[in-house]
C-alpha cells in the first residue's frame, strides 16, 4: 500500500467587488485538499468595518459518481436568508470540481445597488463561481 501524503497549503484568500455593486466586496477563503474543498464566503461594504456579517449557512455537497450532472447536498447549519444560495453554490462547486465541498456563506446582496434583486444575485453568483473555479483549476493543474 502506497503512503500518500497530502501537501498542506495555506488557505487562499480572495477579495473582489460585486459586479453591480462595486462598493460591496466579496471575501473568499478557499482551502483545497486532495479529497475535499472548504470554502467560506461573506460580503463587506467598503469603509464600513463596524458591521459584522451574521452567521450564515454551512452546506456539504457531494458529486454523484454515476451521474456527473447531479449532486447530493445536506445543510449542516441553516440560516433562512442564506441557505438557498449556499446550497446552490455547494452543488455547483461539487459538480464542477468532482470533489466533496463544504461551503460556509454569509453573503448579503442587500447593500447592492438595487437592494439585492435577482439580477444582482445571478451576476454575483456568476462572478463568484468563475473566480473560485479559476483558483481551483489552477491549483489542480499545478498539483
Amino acid at each position: 500500500m502506497e503512503n500518500q501524503r497530502e501537501i498542506i497549503t495555506k488557505p487562499i484568500e480572495l477579495s473582489f467587488p460585486l459586479p453591480l455593486a462595486p462598493e460591496t466586496q466579496v471575501r473568499v477563503q478557499l482551502t483545497i485538499r486532495a479529497k475535499y474543498i472548504l470554502l467560506y464566503l461573506t460580503t463587506t461594504s467598503i469603509g464600513d468595518t463596524s458591521v459584522l456579517p451574521p452567521l450564515g449557512s454551512f452546506v456539504y455537497a457531494l458529486p454523484d459518481r454515476i451521474n456527473t450532472t447531479q449532486t447530493i447536498s445536506t445543510p449542516l447549519c441553516q440560516n433562512e436568508y442564506s441557505i438557498d444560495l449556499t446550497t446552490r453554490l455547494a452543488k455547483i462547486f461539487a459538480r464542477k470540481s468532482q470533489k466533496p465541498v463544504y461551503v460556509g456563506n454569509s453573503i448579503s446582496f442587500a447593500s447592492a445597488g438595487m437592494g439585492g434583486t435577482s439580477e444582482e444575485e445571478i451576476e454575483g453568483l456568476r462572478m463568484i463561481v468563475g473566480t473560485v473555479m479559476k483558483e481551483i483549476d489552477s491549483h489542480e493543474s499545478s498539483a
